[in-house]
């Protein structure tokens, strides 16, 4: 995922992988995770919705190996 940022709106509870690039479609890929196409159809972004919901027994295991290093 070169060239790829990763962002976070914590108010929203929003993880955003975006690049440089127009968004011409916006396509809902499973419920709560959309995928931007630029004109050419090239991925530029990744919106997960929910994300701390979405990623959290990954947070937990995240949490529970920095307690324990």
């Amino acid at each position: 995922m070169e060239g790829f940022k990763l962002y976070y709106d914590e108010e929203g509870d929003i993880l955003y992988l975006a690049r440089e690039g127009k968004e011409e479609e916006v396509a809902e890929i499973t419920p709560g995770i959309n995928v931007e196409l630029d004109k050419s159809g090239m991925l530029i972004g990744v919106e997960v919705f929910k994300a701390s919901y979405m990623f959290k027994d990954i947070i937990k295991a995240m949490e529970k190996r920095f307690q324990v290093a």
